[in-house]
């Protein structure tokens, strides 16, 4: 490890946060976005998701001078790190369950009720997409 550790704070958490949320908002409440999902495959699904962890260590440590070795970890991942996933997927899950997307959406597609879990995680993984690049723009700018 070169140098100590940076400690990861509240205020780092809550610019994640501002930053997650405004941009997660827009694609929560659009109706493309949810028959999107309900069209693509589980592996396009887990792809989504892939790119969002991608890009958010891109952003964290490839686009920025940070080091991911200096900072503090929770087995062997770095703090900033989980809290931008849990951040970018979080934000979008918890606005579209605020907003009742999966019920407004899936029953104007005719998704039947068992399926609801699995497509709302593909719609989640498709807002998360964005919502990451706010939650680490806000991370990395202020």
């Amino acid at each position: 490890m070169a140098g100590p550790r940076r400690r990861f704070k509240v205020a780092d958490i809550a610019q994640q946060v501002v930053g997650g949320f405004l941009l997660a908002g827009p694609f929560v409440v659009t109706a493309e976005v949810w028959q999107l999902a309900t069209n693509m495959s589980l592996l396009q699904g887990g792809t989504a998701a892939l790119i969002v962890v991608l890009i958010g260590y891109g952003a964290l440590y490839k686009a920025d001078d940070r080091d991911p070795d200096r900072e503090s970890e929770v087995g062997g991942i770095p703090l900033r790190f989980l809290s931008l996933m849990a951040v970018s997927f979080g934000s979008v899950l918890l606005l579209a369950l605020v907003f009742d997307a999966p019920a407004t959406f899936f029953n104007d597609f005719g998704v039947p009720q068992s399926q609801w879990p699995l497509e709302t995680a593909k719609a989640v993984a498709i807002g998360a997409i964005f919502s990451v690049v706010g939650a680490a723009t806000a991370d990395s700018v202020f």
